[in-house]
């Protein structure tokens, strides 16, 4: 199982509300698309690491995912998971005005890992996304996203709801529960093969 998380304005808050509250074990890797200005540095791994148990770092290419890291996508490179769990990096064009896009790596992500695929939207000011949690859905994944009284900016999580292929609407404190309650669900069902 892989989760990934799209955000945009307002990303920052709420991903350190879910990763503060998840347990150091976390038994899957997380990959976090937030949406960046693409010619400063970004300190948001450096950020995020401060604000959680988990180990955050900036995704460079070639990385294997493991269990228990989060994977913070770099500015101005779409990232990618290709199907053997490794990260790769484009420069190919913007969608949706943005460079990295949620789409672009959930779209991958759901070519790649297909009904192990959790993917997450939150807060943001565009409809980034809302094609990303489709094919997360069509492969048999799950899709969650934050209910518009708790997002900063409601649009992205507007535009991703309105695609009819959301499983969970959830306040933003609600989501790092059910992230927990789905990786001990699937570790379940792989005990029980």
């Amino acid at each position: 199982m892989v989760v990934a998380v799209g955000a945009s304005a307002g990303g920052l808050r709420a991903l350190s509300t879910i990763l503060a509250a998840l347990p150091a074990d976390f038994p899957v890797p997380i990959v976090v698309v937030q949406h960046l200005a693409p010619y400063y540095p970004s300190k948001m791994a450096l950020i995020l690491n401060r604000r959680t148990p988990l180990h955050v770092k900036r995704a460079k290419e070639g990385d294997h995912l493991r269990a228990g890291w989060v994977y913070v996508a770099p500015p101005a490179r779409h990232l990618l998971i290709r199907p053997d769990g490794t990260l790769t990096l484009t420069a190919t064009p913007r969608v949706h005005h943005c460079r990295p896009s949620v789409d672009v790596f959930f779209q991958s992500l759901a070519a790649s890992v297909g009904a192990r695929a959790v993917g997450v939207i939150l807060t943001g000011a565009d409809g980034d996304g809302a094609d990303g949690v489709q094919a997360i859905r069509a492969a048999g994944g799950v899709t969650i996203v934050q209910d518009e009284p708790s997002s900063q900016f409601p649009y992205m999580p507007r535009a991703a709801v309105e695609t009819g292929c959301v499983d969970y609407v959830l306040p933003l404190d609600e989501i790092a529960p059910k992230l927990i309650a789905l990786t001990r669900t699937a570790s379940a069902e792989v005990k029980h093969v």
